[in-house]
């Protein structure tokens, strides 16, 4: 008897993500789900050579990021989904501006070293 409570619970659980106003069955839910591949190339991106880092995209992708992680958490409803991708996406746009400005940074030092 005790499988039935757990299978309800998890049934229940399951249950309550479906019908979510941010699930699986809205706009709310597979918008923020397709946006990972966005995270998906930044990560990519860490490979790719600094000299090919466009500034503007980067930092469009860490403003759009913090701005939009904010927006999650202020809309009705909550949508944690939207949130978690926007970090990610602004963490990634940040850490390849970082690599540009340090890029930039050596360059600057070793022209003025010769």
């Amino acid at each position: 008897m005790s499988a039935a409570p757990a299978n309800h619970a998890a049934q229940s659980a399951l249950s309550k993500f479906w019908n979510h106003p941010a699930g699986p069955k809205t706009i709310f839910f597979w918008a923020p789900t397709m946006k990972w591949a966005i995270v998906i190339a930044g990560i990519r991106d860490i490979n790719r050579p600094v000299e090919k880092m466009s500034v503007q995209q980067q930092g469009a992708l860490a403003a759009t990021g913090v701005i939009w992680s904010r927006y999650a958490t202020v809309i009705t409803p909550v949508n944690y989904n939207l949130m978690s991708v926007n970090i990610f996406v602004g963490a990634t746009g940040l850490y390849q501006l970082y690599r540009i400005w340090n890029h930039e940074k050596e360059k600057k030092a070793a022209s003025q070293s010769t």
